[in-house]
């Protein structure tokens, strides 16, 4: 009788990886031009992964270089949509077929669940990518409606080459969002992922190519923001640049589009989202539920984490209970364990940065759970879920984004207090609000300075609809058609008729 193989295990399979630390530019992977490297090393366990290319200005201009070739000579650009779309849809597939590949690179280079890369990021990335391939020859121009003797269109085309800088909380999916508009509309892209997160970034160059994507329109170059990304943010012939980060490095893409050519800017930055629970909301369980998922999910390293629980007073009590009991199912463990849920923080950085605005925390309001590390696995980056109450508004672990696994919650009486609460920071990037009462609901909606609203649920998503920010959370959004119109110049054309 043959014996039935037993399935490796996430740790197995993960031995089994070859991990590809080069620049791919113009088709092929190379080492930074310096010769220099960094150490990557895995938060899991603090082990070495590999080492990765520490590219600069001379790479950012070998690649920025490569992507205008490319650009002008219209391998890609002037492909016939039908033909751009099939290789998008290539690509799709290529990384369907190696959705284990990119889930353990995603895991072991920042620390995410092997549950969630598995089932969320890599299928939400292929997902993406085909969305856009399909609005390829699905997307019209359009003929002013102009005298009879003169016809006046408005058509799109494509930017030229484009900057793409993607952060590490959700390596492959972040960059999938620009990735894909970008291609779809028929640009040449540099893409800079982050130091803490390349390998996800660094695989997809092989996978372009196989797919068919010509040499020179798909550029990856590691590297730290202050070289790589900075010099692909001032480079002259870089015709955009399109950043997810944090608010801070979104300003300065903003001085070295002014220092340069005023290229074109995307940035989805920051957020401090106000997640409201109001006393008429009769399912409590169900908004504690969310309100937990929505701060613990991916170790709170989410820009719409709802860090601030902004809970009426008359329900405050019963919402904490049942978050307490729903943390528990939130405990950090090992991210290669297909039964974890909290995962490692990114680094030791991070987490020491994490950990100095609990102790903030503790002398701003009063800790009601969590608020210490843990070793999960030892030599990892683990911190518990951490709550604190009765936390002033105006409190710097209510203003500041911790990106971590840390909520305040703030007391109010009724919605105009909530909306007040919620609208009392330099963000706007997401907002939620639990109701039963569709007049409650509706006013909060229309109140909420926000780019998206959760009404009785939270985190929903569909690349069908635009994800972005107000006040210093950003300008423009991804996702959607509307992400079309980043990666796009409009141009009018005059035809006068001889009538």
């Amino acid at each position: 009788m043959t014996a039935v193989a037993t399935p490796l295990s996430w740790h197995e399979r993960a031995q089994q990886l070859s991990l590809q630390g080069q620049a791919f530019i113009n088709g092929q992977y190379v080492p930074a031009q310096s010769g220099a490297t960094f150490s990557n090393h895995s938060p899991i366990d603090g082990r070495l992964l590999n080492e990765v290319a520490a590219c600069d200005a001379a790479d950012i201009d070998l690649a920025v270089k490569a992507a205008r070739t490319a650009f002008e000579d219209g391998c890609w650009a002037k492909l016939p949509p039908m033909k751009r779309k099939r290789i998008m849809f290539k690509f799709a597939e290529l990384i369907e077929q190696h959705t284990e590949e990119l889930a353990l690179l995603e895991t072991l280079d920042m620390g995410k669940p092997i549950r969630d890369s598995s089932s969320i990021d890599v299928p939400a990335s292929v997902r993406c990518l085909r969305w856009y391939a399909e609005a390829i020859d699905k997307v019209y121009d359009e003929v002013a409606p102009t005298p009879h003797n003169v016809i006046a269109t408005i058509t799109r085309e494509p930017l030229g080459v484009c900057g793409l800088v993607v952060p590490w909380n959700f390596p492959l999916l972040m960059a999938m969002w620009k990735i894909a508009p970008a291609l779809a509309t028929g640009n040449s892209i540099v893409l800079k992922p982050a130091e803490q997160s390349s390998l996800t970034a660094i695989r997809l160059g092989a996978l372009a190519a196989e797919a068919g994507i010509p040499d020179g329109v798909f550029n990856v170059v590691p590297g730290f923001g202050e070289q790589a990304g900075k010099a692909l943010g001032l480079h002259m012939d870089v015709d955009g640049v399109f950043f997810t980060g944090s608010t801070a490095v979104g300003k300065l893409f903003m001085q070295y589009a002014g220092q340069s050519n005023l290229k074109k800017l995307g940035l989805e930055c920051g957020g401090k989202t106000g997640h409201i629970i109001l006393a008429d909301c009769q399912r409590l369980d169900v908004a504690a539920q969310a309100a937990g998922f929505g701060i613990f999910f991916n170790q709170g390293e989410m820009c719409t984490a709802g860090s601030r629980l902004i809970v009426d007073a008359a329900v405050k009590d019963e919402v904490l209970e049942r978050l307490k009991v729903f943390s528990t199912l939130m405990q950090p463990g090992d991210p290669l364990d297909p039964n974890t849920r909290l995962g490692a923080m990114v680094n030791p950085e991070h987490t020491r940065q994490v950990m100095n605005y609990i102790d903030l925390g503790k002398q701003e309001a009063e800790l009601f759970m969590g608020g210490t590390q843990r070793q999960a696995v030892a030599g990892g980056c683990y911190i518990e879920p951490t709550v604190f109450h009765q936390v002033p508004y105006q409190a710097r672990i209510a203003q500041e984004e911790i990106f971590g696994p840390v909520l305040s919650v703030i007391t109010v009486n009724g919605v105009d207090e909530a909306i007040k609460v919620a609208n009392s920071t330099i963000y706007g990037l997401g907002a939620g609000v639990w109701s039963d009462n569709v007049n409650t609901l509706f006013k909060a909606t229309k109140g909420l300075r926000a780019g998206v609203v959760y009404a009785n649920c939270y985190d929903a998503d569909d690349i069908t609809v635009p994800f972005g920010g107000y006040k210093q959370s950003g300008i423009g959004r991804d996702k959607s058609l509307h992400a079309l119109e980043k990666y796009t110049e409009l141009k009018t054309t005059w035809l006068q008729l001889a009538l």
